[in-house]
């Protein structure tokens, strides 16, 4: 087989990601929820014969780096009894999977006769039955409170619809109409994969399009190990902590040790919390993600990011602890522990590499699912997951109201909302005097209110960030804590982070997530910048002199030099 050189591996790279960004575009075109349409909360990949990730779209790395998982479970069941036509799925956390909304799809691709691939795509499912609407309760305790449990088995044999199981679904979930219909967008996405992969394997021959997918994940491998030689050789250590799992008070640590030794690098989770009662629990293919997608932050933007990618680190986590669970834990929850597990991997990548690092994200999506029954008996399930600002960087201010740095997350628009459920949407925006203080200022917190139009539905909040805040870096002070409220301004109640609640027909919940930290010490930001971010009414007059020491005179918008003098020396 011949070699491949630079710039042939450059175009097959480019080909095969243009064909798993292709299924991504596929499944936004046909989804029927708004949790894959507009939020996007899908990914798509290409795998080899053997399981391996060879590329991945521009989707979200949180699920990215799971796919081997998923496909090595599918691998281990059915070895040799995969079969032209065949589509797997699973959604078992405990088998390939990372929590029972997110179902897993492979469709293996066979080029004349010879199985080459696989096309993959995962998709965060609106509703998978159980007690709660929307899958994400933080109060279950077991899994089996968690909704639809699913092994890896076949969708479709020999290009046959396997019934039986498209009926177990249907029967099983609030809304089956949506439920099936992303189940069909994941097929329709595969189906691209299936026929782009076939026209490239008759412009480059077969087995040199096997040879390229090697040779492709070994020039990954090399340029990673080359990336991590560059890392400084020692040990880091870094602790973040969850407030609570929404049943027991107690804070829950994760700490994350990372080790560099020449060529590899090791991310050793030992000291964090045992596994929890609340189903904010971290499976361990969702744990390997984590790791993976922070360190991609670090290397460079051209790296394929393949299994190749994966060889050189290599993730340890304790059996039974908070990120690496066994039965019967509950993991519905576990999208926030993700994101706090790249705060506490960030956080580590700070003391290996200084002055690279941004100060702490937002530190977790918040989750809201409102469930319920419309005067005529017809479900509705809504989900949304919403995401706050970055920390400062070293020489830019935190970005506000953007999704975190591992995932690519988009918001679902009020109108859209508004036209589907049986919700207001009375506030969306950013808080003002959240952002953490520093030289770069961290971004500001986003505050979304809802108000419900129906009889009676079931809210479930799954926030954090109300105690342990987003840490700044180099001195740069954390960024405000999160906030929900119920019917603000009227019998007002504060919630809990994490809450389960029956709400009535009027009902307000206003939701403020938490500001990023920021970064470098306050007092040396710009005094400028300060009058910039009052006159935009990112900071108030009163937060800029009590944080940057900057006197604002608003009645003629400039900054009061000699009282601004005084205040910082």
């Amino acid at each position: 087989m011949p070699d491949y050189d630079p710039i042939e591996l450059e175009l097959l790279k480019n080909s095969l990601e243009s064909i798993v960004d292709e299924m991504a575009l596929t499944i936004v075109r046909t989804a029927y929820s708004t949790n894959l349409k507009n939020s996007m909360d899908f990914s798509t990949g290409l795998c080899d014969p053997a399981g391996q990730l060879v590329a991945q779209g521009l989707c979200l790395p949180l699920h990215l780096g799971s796919l081997p998982d998923g496909m090595a479970a599918v691998l281990n069941r059915y070895g040799d009894r995969i079969e032209e036509g065949d589509v797997f799925i699973l959604n078992d956390p405990y088998e390939g999977g990372t929590h029972l909304p997110d179902i897993y799809m492979y469709r293996p691709i066979f080029v004349e006769g010879t199985l080459i691939g696989f096309a993959a795509a995962i998709a965060h499912h609106t509703d998978i039955g159980g007690r709660v609407a929307g899958g994400n309760a933080c109060d279950s305790t077991e899994i089996y409170q968690e909704g639809l449990r699913i092994p890896p088995v076949k969708l479709y044999e020999a290009h046959r619809p396997v019934q039986a199981l498209f009926d177990v679904i249907e029967r099983n979930v609030r809304v089956p109409r949506n439920a099936l219909g992303d189940l069909r967008a994941q097929l329709a996405a595969c189906h691209i994969a299936q026929r782009e992969i076939e026209s490239l394997a008759d412009r480059m021959g077969l087995r040199e399009l096997q040879e390229g997918f090697c040779q492709l994940m070994d020039y990954a491998e090399t340029w990673t190990r080359s990336e991590i030689e560059r890392f400084p050789d020692g040990v880091y250590t870094f602790t973040d902590t969850i407030d609570d799992d929404g049943i027991d008070p107690g804070p829950i640590p994760i700490t994350v040790t990372l080790t560099v030794e020449g060529d590899e690098l090791t991310a050793d989770f030992e000291g964090s919390a045992p596994q929890v009662r609340g189903a904010i629990n971290s499976a361990i293919p969702f744990t390997k993600s984590a790791v993976y997608a922070c360190l991609r932050c670090l290397m460079s933007p051209a790296l394929p990011t393949n299994s190749g990618f994966f060889r050189r680190i290599h993730v340890r986590a304790p059996v039974g602890s908070v990120v690496n669970p066994v039965l019967p834990a509950p993991v519905a929850a576990r999208g926030l522990t993700g994101f706090r597990l790249a705060n506490v991997i960030m956080g580590a990548l700070n003391e290996m590499v200084p002055g690279r690092i941004p100060a702490c994200e937002v530190g977790g999506d918040t989750g809201i699912s409102i469930g319920g029954y419309r005067e005529d008996r017809s479900a509705f399930v809504f989900l949304e997951f919403l995401f706050g600002s970055w920390g400062g960087r070293p020489d830019q201010d935190g970005v506000d109201g953007c999704a975190s740095i591992v995932v690519n997350f988009s918001n679902n628009p009020a109108e859209v909302v508004e036209s589907e459920y049986p919700l207001e949407i009375l506030q969306y925006g950013l808080v003002p005097d959240t952002g953490g203080p520093g030289q770069f200022r961290g971004g500001q917190a986003v505050v979304r209110e809802y108000r419900f139009t129906e009889r009676e539905c079931t809210l479930q909040i799954r926030s954090d960030r109300h105690r342990s805040r987003p840490y700044g870096l180099a001195g740069g002070r954390s960024g405000a804590g999160s906030r929900n409220v119920l019917n603000p301004g009227r019998c007002e109640k504060v919630l809990p982070a994490k809450t389960l609640l029956t709400l009535s027909r009027g009902d307000v919940l206003c939701h403020t997530l938490a500001g990023a930290g920021g970064y470098g010490p306050p007092f040396r930001r710009d005094p400028s910048a300060v009058l910039d971010d009052v006159r935009n009414g990112k900071v108030t007059p009163e937060a800029a002199e009590r944080d940057y020491g900057v006197v604002i005179d608003t009645q003629c918008w400039c900054i009061n030099v000699e009282r601004t003098k005084v205040l910082r020396e």
